[in-house]
């Protein structure tokens, strides 16, 4: 019966598309919402998913209960599950729920973000801009103008404060948000059951994932009480009715022009996909060589395949001629309409030439500013950023680059100082892989190569700067930064010294690019965007910037290339259904990508397998919202947001209503999961309040 009822839905509806959009909170469409789906949004529902709504890094979370309980995906918490895991206690692998509040462990060096409140800062920005500069001290110009305002905003209010670009340039703005520093994990299944399907099933769907985690905040060594929450739903949603997301999708590309998009398809792209599967080979050989090098491998071999999907989508999405057409066509309606206004056209006329050449130069950079650079490593990036300190600040802000500015220094000493551990096996990998692929293609007689190597091989100048350095340990970083210019010239850390050979060559290539690339996509993207606010004003949303966005839609199939349309939700039955289908725990077809953990084998007739697991909608989504809250009308929890499908990921470029689709774990499968599988009854009462 529950079956008829659904197909005679499905049959009803009319065609259900994804509704184009991340919003910024300071200008939902509410009006449209009203007129389409005959909700009406207030002021007080607005600020509570705001205020109830956290930035993880990369990705988001939610307050779930008035004791500081946060819900996020298990692959957004999976870092710092790993990061409290070791060689017995493999969390990530075998799952943790606390029993007890005591037994919360804290995660050293993660910190949440809430937006609390936004400041429009453009007139002051663009003031700084005196007429006939020249684009590259523009670009220093509003950098120094942001920084500043980003120092006094954080000294007069006492938050951390971000500075945030829309609309290309269009408008600046001041981001306050409050930070946490004191995270503890609090409940996570086990990783097959997370990621139940592995890479096969990435970015794909129907799916069956119980991607969640739980943290606890704290605040003065006590639960944090926040102002707001997301209580969870009693009845969960159901095809067809409309649904929020609220989070902080990353970097989105659909407003650039024409000639970038190119480049992007025919050498961006390609040149990342190639990059990434190198990567991925070296960490694979380091992880085949024992079980604690697997272990402490695969976050970073998962991030990496992630991002290659992610990557192969957005390829597939610009190899569409009809996707491109779109851009074409609505840029040639963009200069018609400048072309007709006398002031338009002598601001903004010539700029998509002038972001054409610079596209060109862009390509052919591309292989130095790839490769003269820290590569993932985290223990360069801390030896470069303790090479450059004590110079940087002997110089007036105006004249620093850019994170070592007054407004931006305290961000920047943040992270160098930050007690989340460093991999030093992960990075000697990701090293030796780096100064191989730029050996391999700048060649071997390039003065940047032939500095880093001094005539040895990758190999060995990665394990003798990572086993001989100490800048793992946050105390001697410290020490360093605090002792200033001696101290670095004093260090025999090998680390600093091959810091100390990639500087030059950094700044240099650095600023090449600045001067040639990006102070020209700064001014004339910025010029362009100008021209479709004076025609278009905010009826537009702008590009993605990893800030807090609103998205609607509602739990909406689609036709998923099958010949056939995708189901809106997925079970707990069908996650048993495709692990029998693939033979079980015996199989060992994709490296086991189907099995099932022992306790959800044995503990199996407990659960109601007719529960919701999965569900499918159409809310405009990109990465970033990874663990963003997925709500109902009444701002109720109705599911966690964590992957959409793989074509739709063109969408970070070009939206496509028929394709963009987000997929999300319901949240009466995690709360049957917390309740019959991972022993945690009592959160599931505090949930509930049952």
């Amino acid at each position: 019966m529950r079956l008829s009822a659904l197909v005679l839905l499905l049959a009803t509806l009319p065609a259900l598309r994804a509704d184009e959009g991340m919003w910024t909170f300071d200008n939902i469409p509410t009006q449209k919402i009203k007129a389409k789906y005959g909700v009406d949004l207030d002021a007080a529902w607005l600020k509570n998913l705001q205020l109830a709504t956290v930035r993880f890094p990369g990705g988001t979370g939610a307050f779930v209960s008035k004791d500081g309980l946060v819900v996020t995906n298990h692959h957004v918490g999976r870092g710092a599950i790993a990061q409290v895991s070791n060689a017995k206690a493999d969390l990530v692998k075998d799952g943790f729920t606390a029993a007890r509040r005591a037994d919360e462990i804290k995660v050293p060096g993660l910190e949440l973000m809430m937006l609390v409140s936004m400041r429009d800062v453009t007139a002051r920005v663009n003031g700084a801009v005196k007429p006939g500069m020249a684009d590259k001290d523009a670009l220093t110009a509003r950098r120094n103008a942001l920084g500043e305002i980003r120092k006094t905003e954080e000294a007069k209010t006492g938050f951390t404060c971000e500075p945030v670009t829309l609309y290309q340039g269009g408008e600046y703005w001041i981001y306050r948000y409050k930070k946490f520093s004191d995270v503890r994990l609090v409940a996570a299944p086990e990783l097959q059951v997370a990621a139940f399907g592995g890479d096969p099933d990435n970015y794909t769907y129907p799916r069956h994932n119980l991607d969640f985690a739980l943290f606890r905040v704290y605040e003065d060594g006590r639960p944090y009480r926040p102002e707001a929450i997301l209580p969870f739903s009693a009845k969960g949603t159901a095809m067809g009715e409309l649904t929020f997301i609220s989070g902080h999708p990353g970097t989105t590309f659909r407003q650039q022009t024409h000639a970038q998009m190119i480049y992007a398809r025919d050498t961006g792209i390609p040149f990342q996909l190639r990059t990434l599967e190198r990567q991925k080979k070296a960490l694979q050989a380091f992880s085949a060589t024992s079980p604690e090098a697997h272990r402490l491998a695969a976050e970073a071999i998962y991030g990496i395949e992630n991002g290659y999907k992610r990557l192969s989508g957005q390829l597939l999405g610009l190899a569409k001629a009809e996707n491109l057409r779109k851009v074409e066509d609505a840029e040639a309606s963009l200069k018609a309409a400048v072309a007709k206004d006398a002031e338009l056209q002598a601001r903004a006329g010539g700029s998509w030439d002038r972001v054409a050449q610079a596209v060109d130069r862009q390509k052919a950079l591309l292989k130095e500013v790839a490769y003269i650079d820290a590569r993932r490593v985290a223990l360069l990036g801390h030896a470069l950023t303790l090479v450059r300190l004590a110079d940087e600040e002997a110089k007036p802000s105006a004249q620093r680059l850019n994170e070592f500015t007054e407004g931006n220094l305290k961000a920047t000493k943040a992270r160098l100082l930050s007690p989340r551990p460093v991999q030093k096996p992960i990075d000697a990998t990701l090293l030796a892989a780096g100064l191989q692929e730029a050996a391999r293609e700048l060649g071997a007689e390039h003065p940047f190569v032939k500095a880093m190597l001094g005539g040895q091989t990758p190999e060995a100048v990665a394990k003798a700067a990572v086993e001989g350095t100490k800048l793992e340990d946050p105390a001697v970083r410290k020490q360093l930064a605090e002792g200033g210019k001696a101290a670095l010239e004093a260090s025999t850390d090998p680390m600093i010294l091959l810091a100390k050979r990639l500087d030059p060559f950094n700044r240099a290539v650095r600023k090449q690019m600045e001067d040639e690339v990006t102070s020209v996509f700064t001014e004339h993207g910025g010029r362009i965007a100008e021209a479709r606010f004076k025609v278009f004003g905010k009826t537009l949303y702008p590009d993605a910037t990893f800030t807090l966005r609103l998205g609607y839609g509602p739990v909406a199939t689609y036709a998923n290339g099958t010949g056939t349309k995708a189901q809106p939700f997925t079970t707990y039955m069908g996650m048993y259904d495709r692990h029998l289908g693939w033979g079980g725990n015996a199989a060992a077809a994709e490296e086991g990508a189907w099995t099932l953990p022992p306790r959800w084998l044995k503990r199996q007739s407990k659960l109601d397998l007719a529960t919701p697991f999965n569900f499918i909608y159409a809310c405009d989504t990109v990465g970033g919202n990874s663990g963003s809250p997925v709500v109902n009308a009444k701002g109720e929890f109705v599911g966690i947001n964590f992957d959409s499908v793989f074509e739709g990921q063109g969408g970070y470029y070009i939206y496509d209503a028929d394709t963009k689709r987000a997929v999300a774990t319901d949240a009466r499968a995690i709360l049957e999961a917390l309740k019959k599988i991972m022993d945690a009854g009592h959160l599931v009462q505090e949930l509930t309040g049952k």
